[in-house]
């Protein structure tokens, strides 16, 4: 298994909720994706980031595969320009 976890800072951590509902809804849509975990801070504490997303591939090349299908594309294209910071970890 391969794991792609992701944690995003919004620049309006408003945004933060729409992102959990558009990243939740890729895993009935992406085949690639075999779990998908989004979760939202509910600290707030001056280091945290607004949204944790971890979604499990069976291996590097369907982690790449969930990357470039269109649905992921269309909720990046919505996220990116939300977004003061983003950090990965893929291992």
């Amino acid at each position: 298994m391969f794991t792609h976890v992701v944690l995003m800072k919004f620049a309006d951590a408003a945004d933060a909720a729409k992102a959990k509902s558009l990243l939740e809804g890729l895993a009935s849509t992406i085949d690639e994706i075999a779990t998908l975990t989004v979760a939202l801070d509910t600290l707030r504490t001056p280091v945290s980031y607004d949204l944790c997303m971890i979604s499990t591939h069976t291996d590097a090349d369907a982690l790449r595969a969930y990357q470039s299908h269109p649905a992921h594309l269309e909720v990046a294209g919505w996220l990116k320009p939300r977004l003061a910071a983003r950090v990965v970890v893929d291992y």
